[in-house]
């Protein structure tokens, strides 16, 4: 399972951190910006069954840029906007909220 956000700063770390410890799944997170701390590769997405993205905008970049990678990918869109810190208790509620229904149960 991948998150993925703009910069790889905030939003798809706190995701990683908060998943990486659920059974059943691997995470990892990226960004879609080239300045980003982990910046999205081929070889991130060649792994993944599931991809998260914060913003339908970035659903797009993701969509245009990675097309040949994405073959029989997921992709899950969060809407969750850029105006949280990094594992602020908001941002872990909303994650918790929408990607858990995704997953296998605990």
């Amino acid at each position: 399972m991948l998150f993925v956000c703009g910069q790889n700063r905030l939003r798809s770390p706190t995701a990683e951190q908060v998943f990486a410890d659920w059974p059943g799944i691997e995470v990892d997170s990226a960004g879609l910006k080239p300045e980003s701390d982990t910046p999205l590769t081929p070889e991130a997405l060649s792994w993944a069954e599931l991809i998260f993205v914060m913003e339908k905008a970035q659903r797009r970049k993701l969509e245009q840029r990675f097309r040949p990678h994405l073959g029989g990918k997921r992709i899950i869109c969060l809407d969750i906007a850029d105006r949280y810190s990094f594992m602020e208790p908001a941002l872990v509620e909303l994650l918790l909220a929408r990607v858990s229904r995704h997953l296998p149960a605990r």
